[in-house]
């Protein structure tokens, strides 16, 4: 039975005792995040979220804590649920809320029902209305507005069986809410000044509607800030990786075969990741340039199906679907690894592994599972195929995610001071620059200075921006 909102709820999450501990950890990261604390310390004294109702669907860790206490510093009334069933840090989440910084719907483990409970219970205030502002990652919060302005629209998608459980939840969540009020996501969409997108996979959806005419309302792409793309998913990922890895399994990377599918930023970080441990690194790609890359970097590029007799560990990075497939886990090795970094579950044939007779699963431990397939191997699948870098670790480092989430401030200032047209915007190269500026000092950076005939010679402003927008980093 889909479980109704309760919202004289001001929060739910897995201990209250934790926050202490949560806090403590939270000031161990003021100084790994200048950016957030320079933004606090710009804006702060001008409230300029004041009046704001800002949802937030994103990983409720340590370093998200420290986004939203700069979004309230800002002045924001804030409402929070984690983007993920197992990311979120309890002793986080029960910090925010005694700090009184957001009403926070999250705790670790999670089901598929709690989640998209959690999500709706973040969109919706005690009086019924919804968000000005969205933070998202992976545009869960936008994904179920707009779903449910479809489904008013045409109710009879209710009645049909969803392709996967998850949407399913999210279907049956709509459907008790129509019963209550036909018109609710409208009039929530209505009032959507916009959304600020964290992730590859959210902003390729955010495209999406844009270019279909359904684009409810301004959305901005945090992720192809270079300060975020470049960064979070390459340097966090590098790091996080291997953290959730030898978290979960304890295994030695060092000699292993292990298997990237995917070459992107994230790819690029994870290839490194695990060849700095000593792994011989394979790469699967689709994309001719990526490939090239991959090559020119070392990386033997070939298929999966090549990769399968001998891939000790395989990790997806692509954000597409079914990219190892139940056919391809079927041909591992005896107890090969298999992980996720990508945002959703579905990179990996997880309904393979539930729904074939003959297949059946071994907890070993929270978040990782021996599952033992019909040719009588086994395989050990990470975080139920869900990010591994927070299911089985704590995520990014908070000094990359601080360069993150400055763009995510940036862009919620953006969409609460203009009135924006229903398209994707990126920040400017400009603001780009001003975070990582921002950054340099903690790294004893210190920069060059232009001089005005030298900034005339190449064109640009001695003050910056310095690269053009076409510009590849």
């Amino acid at each position: 039975m889909t479980k109704v909102l309760d919202l004289t709820l001001a929060h739910k999450v897995a201990d209250m005792s934790l926050a202490d501990f949560g806090s403590k950890e939270m000031q161990l990261s003021e100084r790994e995040m200048p950016g957030l604390m320079e933004c606090i310390k710009k804006y702060g004294p001008f409230k300029p979220l004041k009046g704001f109702k800002v949802t937030g669907s994103l990983h409720m860790t340590i370093q998200t804590a420290m986004l939203i206490k700069t979004l309230h510093a800002l002045g924001a009334d804030i409402r929070w649920a984690s983007c993920n069933i197992f990311s979120t840090q309890d002793h986080a989440a029960a910090a925010i809320v005694e700090q009184g910084l957001a009403k926070v719907f999250a705790w670790k483990g999670e089901s598929l029902e709690d989640y998209w409970w959690c999500t709706e219970m973040a969109l919706t205030w005690p009086d019924g209305s919804g968000p000005d502002l969205i933070v998202d990652d992976g545009g869960d919060a936008t994904l179920f507005i707009h779903t449910g302005v479809e489904a008013e629209e045409n109710p009879a998608m209710l009645d049909k069986k969803a392709d996967s459980k998850e949407f399913q939840c999210v279907l049956d969540r709509l459907k008790l809410r129509l019963q209550d009020n036909p018109r609710h996501w409208h009039n929530v969409a209505a009032k959507v000044r916009g959304v600020s997108e964290e992730t590859t996979t959210g902003v390729h959806r955010l495209y999406q509607l844009a270019a279909a005419g359904k684009l409810l309302f301004p959305a901005v792409n945090v992720n192809d800030s270079v300060t975020k793309s470049k960064f979070d998913n390459l340097y966090g990922c590098r790091e996080s990786l291997a953290d959730g890895i030898k978290r979960a399994t304890d295994i030695m990377v060092a000699g292993k075969v292990v298997v990237i599918c995917g070459y992107g930023d994230v790819g690029k970080g994870c290839a490194q990741s695990m060849r700095g441990f000593g792994a011989r690194v394979l790469v699967t790609e689709i994309d001719p340039i990526c490939a090239l890359q991959a090559a020119m970097e070392g990386f033997e590029v070939i298929t999966i199906e090549d990769a399968l007799p001998c891939g000790d560990i395989y990790v997806t990075c692509t954000g597409n679907y079914h990219v190892i497939t139940g056919k391809h886990m079927e041909g591992m090795k005896d107890e090969a690894i298999v992980c996720n970094i990508g945002h959703f579950d579905n990179e990996i044939e997880m309904t393979y592994l539930e729904n074939t007779p003959g297949v059946t699963k071994t907890n070993i431990k929270p978040q990782v599972d021996k599952w033992t397939l019909k040719s009588g191997r086994s395989i050990l699948v990470l975080a139920e195929g869900r990010l591994v870098n927070l299911g089985c670790a704590t995520g990014h480092a908070s000094f990359v995610m601080s360069n993150s989430f400055t763009n995510q401030t940036l862009a919620q200032l953006k969409l609460a001071a203009e009135n924006l047209e229903k398209k994707v915007y990126i920040l400017p190269k400009k603001l780009d620059e001003e975070v990582a500026r921002l950054h340099l000092a903690r790294l004893g950076v210190k920069l060059s200075t232009l001089t005005q005939e030298q900034a005339d010679y190449i064109g640009v402003p001695v003050e910056g921006p310095y690269k053009a927008d076409f510009y590849r980093y």
